[in-house]
């Protein structure tokens, strides 16, 4: 796989992981449910966690019930995701950001499902 794919998506994670961890802090601080963000912000840290250990040889702390609740997290997001990108403007910051943010996605999906 090329470098540039591998570097793209370990920014895409990083860049999700800190809008997301923007959005539960501002919706903790409005006592929000926040059970669902959470949910999803785990899910971002283990898929970037795959994506070093695959690439980079780094390891992580998470088991096998850990990894699985983190792929069908990502599943899902991922149609809503499609869709956001199938409807933004062609060439647009919004379309490369949401196409590396999908790619990125299926990559740790896929390393998830290699070692589950």
């Amino acid at each position: 796989m090329e470098t540039e794919i591998k570097q793209e998506s370990i920014k895409s994670f990083q860049s999700t992981i800190k809008k997301t961890e923007k959005a539960l802090k501002q919706m903790t601080e409005k006592k929000a449910n926040t059970t669902l963000i959470k949910k999803r912000l785990n899910a971002f840290h283990i898929g970037l966690a795959v994506l070093e250990k695959a690439w980079n040889n780094q390891p992580h702390p998470y088991n096998s019930k850990d990894l699985e609740e983190a792929r069908n997290t990502l599943i899902g997001l991922l149609p809503s995701i499609q869709s956001i990108y199938e409807k933004s403007k062609e060439g647009s910051p919004q379309k490369t950001l949401l196409e590396r943010r999908i790619t990125s996605m299926e990559l740790a999906i896929e390393e998830i499902e290699k070692t589950v």
